[in-house]
C-alpha cells in the first residue's frame, strides 16, 4: 500500500496568491513564473501589449467594472466586510477601477483596508487586477498625519515652480507610502470672481501662470514630465475641465457661459500647457454648464479638444456626481441610465464616486447605446495607468514605512519655507516693518488681537495636522521672554460650527454669524488691550465657514455676494488705529478681499492667505525681519464687489471709464508686493527688435538691490499686440523668475522670448503669430513695467 503525505492547503493555492498571503512581495520573477502564459502578467512587457492582452480576456462585466468606483467611507470596509465574501463578491467580484478616500481612517486602519482589499483583488477575482486608490491632495493629503501647507493662492504668491515641485514630491510620498496612487489634484481653474468659495484652490486669474505652476505640481506628484510614474509618486488629476473658475454670480457650479475664444485662451490655457509640459495622468470633468452643454456631456471638450486636438491619453475622471447632475440638476437626461449613455459617450472614463451610473453600461452595449469599441478603450486607458503606477508588481503596503512617512520635520520645514515665500507685504508705510527687536527702542509689549490670532485656519480641503502653529504661538516662540505678547480676542467671525471640519454635521441654516451687540463687547475690550501696548497687530480675514466649496453639502456654503470684512473686523481695526498705537494689520483668508479703510489708514499690512501649518512661525520671521517677504498677489483686489470682473489681463474695452463713485482699478493690481528692501531696473533691451513668425529674441534687463538687506523680487514679463484681427488683452504675462540678491548687487535677468509665445485665436479662430508690432514689458507688476517694440515679419 502506497503511502502519501497531506499537502497544507495553503500550499496548493497558486503561488503569487500565496506569496501575497504570507506577505511576500509579489516581484516580477514570481508574477512570471506564476503564469508565464499571461503577457499582462510579465512585467518585461511593454505595457501596450500588456493591456492588449488584459483587455481581450475580460468579460463585459469586468470591463465595466474598471471604470467604475467605490467610495471607502460609505462602504463598511472597516466594519467586517473584507471578512464577509458574499458582500465583496457583490461590491468586488468583478474587480473595480478606482476606490476613492476614507477621510477618517488613521494611518493604521487605511494601510489595513487597503491591503484587504487588493488582496482580495489579486487573488479572488478572476484577473487578479488591483484598484487604484485615490485621496485629495491640493495642498496637502487629505488624510489624518498629514502635513499642511499653504492654500494654493498662497503657493501662487512664491512665483517658484521649483518650491511647489518640492512640495508636491514630498506630498507624493506621503500618499504613496499609504497606498494612495491617484491625487484628485491640482485645482488649475483659472479664478476670475473671488466671490466663488473655491478661489482659494486656485494659483490665480492668470492663465499661464496657472499653467506653469500646475505643471510644477503634476511633475512633483508624477516624478517626471513625460507622463511617467516614478516609485513613490502618484498620478495627478486636473481640475477642473473647464470654466470653473468663472462661474455665473461666482456661484459654485454655476453655469460658464463663454465663447471658444474666451474658452481657449483663458479657461483652456493652463490644461493645454500642462498637457504639453507635464503629461498628467487623469482629468477631471467640471461640473459647470457653457452654452448649454454640461461639461460632463460635451463631446468638443473631452473628444474634439482633449483627445484629438491635444493627443491627451490618460483618463478622464467624472467630478463626484457629476454625471447624475445630468439628469438631477441639468435636466438634459431624464434618468440615470441616458445621462451614463451621455456622459461616456462625451468621453467620461471613469464614474465617480459611486459607479452607479456605469452599472448601467452592460445593458447600454446590449442595446448599442455605447459601443463595445469604446468601452474597451475606456478600459485600456484605466489599465494603462495602473500599469504606469507598477500595481501589478507591487506587494502589500508598508505599514512601518507608512508610519515613518506620516508628518514629519522634513514636512514642517517645507512647510515653514513655503508660508515664507507666500505672504505678500502690501503695505509698509514709513518703514514700519520690520519691528525693531533689541537695539534702543524695542518693543517691549505688543498686542496681538483678532478672530485669526489664536486659530490658525488652513482652508478648505485641510486635514488636520498634528503641528498647527497659530500667530500667537508663532510670536511667543519668538519672542521668549524679551517680550510681552498681549491677546484679545476682538471680535467673533461666526457661531457655527466650522463647516470644514468633518465630524462636525453642517447647521441647519447655515453660517450662524454674530450680533454686533455681541462683537462691541469684545471690540472694547480688545481696545483696552491695545492701549498697554507699543504695537498692535490686528489678525483678521476669514475662517473655512465664509471660504470653502458651496454645496459639497446641502447646507454648506462658500461663496460670498460680498467681499468685504465679515462679523464687524473694520469695527475693530478702526477702535484699535483709533488708540494711536501703530497697527499692523496680517490677513488670513482665501479669496481677494476688499479692505479699502485698512489699505486707506493702516500703515502696514501682511497677507498671510491661508498659509498651513507653520504659519505663526512664518510671521513672525517676517514681522522682525529674519526673512524678507518676497511673495506677489496671483489675483487683482477688488475694491468692491461691483467691480467684478477685474482681472488685470482684460481687454481695451473694459475699465475704460470710472464708475460714478468708484475707480476702475484694482486696490491691489496683480503681480503686486513689497519688499524690506528696493529694487532698480535698468534698461530693458531685446537681442532682436524683428524677428520671423517661427524666431525668438531674448529679453534682457538689469536689476539691482538697492537697499540695505537681502531680498528676491519676482521679475514679471508681459506682452501686447498692438493690432490685431481680434481685440487682445491690454497685457499677457508670458514669463516670470524670482532673483535672489544682496544689498547693492545687480544681476540681469534674461528672458528667452518665442515667437510662438505671441499666437492667438485669431478673428477665424485660426492658432498662430499674426505679423505686426508687439509691446514686450518687463517689471515689477502688472503695472509697473516698461516697454521695447518686437516686430514679427512674415
Amino acid at each position: 500500500m502506497k503511502t502519501t503525505t497531506a499537502i497544507p492547503r495553503i500550499l496548493t493555492l497558486p503561488l503569487c496568491v500565496l506569496l501575497f498571503v504570507l506577505g511576500v512581495g509579489v516581484t516580477p520573477a514570481t508574477l512570471k513564473s506564476a503564469q508565464p502564459s499571461s503577457p499582462y502578467l510579465d512585467p518585461s512587457q511593454p505595457i501596450d501589449v500588456r493591456v492588449k492582452d488584459l483587455v481581450s480576456r475580460m468579460t463585459l462585466e469586468e470591463k465595466v467594472a474598471q471604470v467604475k468606483s467605490a467610495w471607502a467611507e460609505r462602504l463598511p470596509l472597516l466594519g467586517g466586510m473584507l471578512d464577509d465574501p458574499a458582500k465583496m463578491d457583490t461590491h468586488f467580484g468583478n474587480g473595480i477601477g478606482i476606490v476613492n478616500m476614507d477621510f477618517e481612517a488613521n494611518v493604521g486602519q487605511t494601510v489595513q483596508w487597503r491591503n484587504g482589499l487588493q488582496n482580495y483583488l489579486r487573488t479572488k477575482t478572476r484577473l487578479g487586477i488591483p484598484a487604484i486608490f485615490d485621496d485629495e491632495a491640493h495642498h496637502g493629503l487629505l488624510l489624518s498625519d498629514s502635513d499642511c501647507f499653504p492654500d494654493s493662492i498662497a503657493q501662487a504668491c512664491s512665483w517658484n515652480p521649483s518650491l511647489l515641485e518640492s512640495i508636491y514630491t514630498y506630498i507624493a510620498d506621503q500618499a504613496r507610502s499609504r497606498g494612495t496612487t491617484l491625487v484628485l489634484a491640482p485645482v488649475v481653474d483659472v479664478a476670475r470672481d473671488p466671490r466663488w468659495g473655491r478661489t482659494g484652490e486656485t494659483y490665480g486669474e492668470d492663465p499661464y501662470l496657472c499653467g506653469i505652476l500646475g505643471s510644477a505640481v503634476v511633475r512633483g506628484f508624477q516624478g517626471s514630465s513625460d507622463g511617467s510614474i516614478a516609485p513613490n509618486h502618484v498620478g495627478a488629476t486636473l481640475k477642473h475641465f473647464t470654466g470653473h473658475g468663472q462661474s455665473e454670480g461666482g456661484i459654485n457650479q454655476g453655469p460658464s457661459d463663454y465663447g471658444p475664444r474666451i474658452l481657449r485662451e483663458a479657461h483652456m490655457e493652463p490644461f493645454r500647457l500642462i498637457i504639453q509640459n507635464a503629461r498628467p495622468a487623469a482629468i477631471m470633468a467640471a461640473y459647470v454648464e457653457i452654452d448649454g452643454i454640461p461639461a460632463h456631456a460635451n463631446p468638443w471638450l473631452l473628444k474634439d479638444v482633449l483627445r484629438d486636438e491635444w493627443h491627451y491619453d490618460g483618463i478622464v475622471v467624472s467630478d463626484f456626481l457629476g454625471i447624475d447632475q445630468l439628469w438631477r440638476k441639468h435636466h438634459v437626461e431624464p434618468d440615470q441610465e441616458h445621462a451614463a449613455a451621455r456622459a461616456f459617450n462625451a468621453g467620461v472614463t471613469v464614474d465617480l464616486p459611486y459607479g452607479i451610473n456605469y452599472a448601467h453600461l452592460p445593458e447600454l452595449i446590449k442595446e448599442n447605446a455605447v459601443q463595445m469599441a469604446d468601452l474597451d478603450a475606456a478600459v485600456a486607458r484605466v489599465l494603462t495607468l495602473k500599469f504606469k503606477l507598477g500595481l501589478f508588481d507591487e506587494g502589500p503596503i508598508d505599514l512601518a514605512k507608512a508610519r515613518t512617512h506620516a508628518a514629519r520635520e522634513e514636512g514642517r520645514a517645507l512647510a515653514l519655507r513655503a508660508a515664507e515665500e507666500s505672504m505678500v507685504l502690501l503695505k509698509n508705510e514709513n518703514g514700519l516693518l520690520p519691528l525693531p527687536f533689541g537695539g534702543s527702542t524695542p518693543c517691549k509689549k505688543i498686542a496681538l488681537i483678532g478672530p485669526c490670532a489664536a486659530t490658525n485656519y488652513l482652508g478648505d480641503y485641510s486635514s488636520t495636522p498634528d503641528k498647527n502653529v497659530t500667530l500667537l504661538d508663532g510670536l511667543k516662540a519668538k519672542v521668549g521672554d524679551r517680550a510681552e505678547i498681549l491677546y484679545a480676542r476682538g471680535c467673533l467671525l461666526t457661531k457655527s460650527p466650522d463647516p470644514v471640519d468633518l465630524d462636525s454635521p453642517p447647521p441647519a441654516a447655515g453660517v450662524l454669524l454674530p450680533t454686533g451687540a455681541e462683537n462691541r463687547q469684545l471690540i472694547e475690550a480688545a481696545v483696552k488691550v491695545a492701549e498697554r501696548a507699543d504695537v498692535v497687530i490686528a489678525a483678521v480675514g476669514e475662517s473655512e465657514a465664509f471660504s470653502l466649496e458651496s454645496g459639497r453639502d446641502e447646507n454648506v456654503f462658500g461663496d460670498m455676494s460680498d467681499l468685504n470684512l465679515q462679523s464687524n473686523q473694520d469695527d475693530l481695526v478702526k477702535a484699535l488705529v483709533a488708540t494711536g498705537k501703530p497697527v499692523i494689520v496680517y490677513l488670513m483668508h482665501g479669496r481677494p478681499l476688499s479692505i479699502n479703510w485698512i489699505a486707506r489708514n493702516v500703515p502696514a499690512i501682511v497677507d498671510g492667505w491661508f498659509c498651513g501649518e507653520e504659519a505663526g512661525t512664518a510671521f513672525a520671521n517676517i514681522l522682525f525681519g529674519d526673512v524678507n517677504p518676497s511673495g506677489k498677489i496671483t489675483m487683482s483686489t477688488p475694491r468692491s464687489a461691483g467691480q467684478l470682473p477685474i482681472f488685470y489681463n482684460h481687454k481695451p474695452s473694459a475699465r475704460a471709464l470710472d464708475y460714478v463713485t468708484e475707480r476702475d482699478q484694482p486696490l491691489f493690481p496683480f503681480g503686486y508686493g513689497l519688499s524690506y528692501t528696493t529694487f532698480k531696473y535698468g534698461d530693458l533691451r531685446l537681442s532682436d527688435s524683428e524677428i520671423k513668425s517661427d524666431g525668438s529674441t531674448t529679453a534682457e534687463i538689469d536689476v539691482e538691490n538697492t537697499g540695505k538687506v537681502k531680498g528676491a523680487e519676482i521679475v514679471q514679463l508681459y506682452i501686447h499686440q498692438q493690432v490685431s484681427s481680434a481685440t487682445r488683452p491690454v497685457k499677457e504675462l508670458k514669463d516670470f523668475t524670482r532673483v535672489e540678491l544682496n544689498p547693492g548687487e545687480k544681476k540681469t535677468v534674461r528672458f528667452t522670448l518665442p515667437a510662438s509665445k505671441l499666437a492667438y485665436w485669431n478673428a477665424a479662430m485660426k492658432y498662430g503669430v499674426e505679423p505686426g508690432d508687439f509691446d514686450i514689458m518687463v517689471g515689477a507688476s502688472s503695472v509697473d513695467v516698461q516697454s521695447a517694440t518686437l516686430t514679427v515679419k512674415e
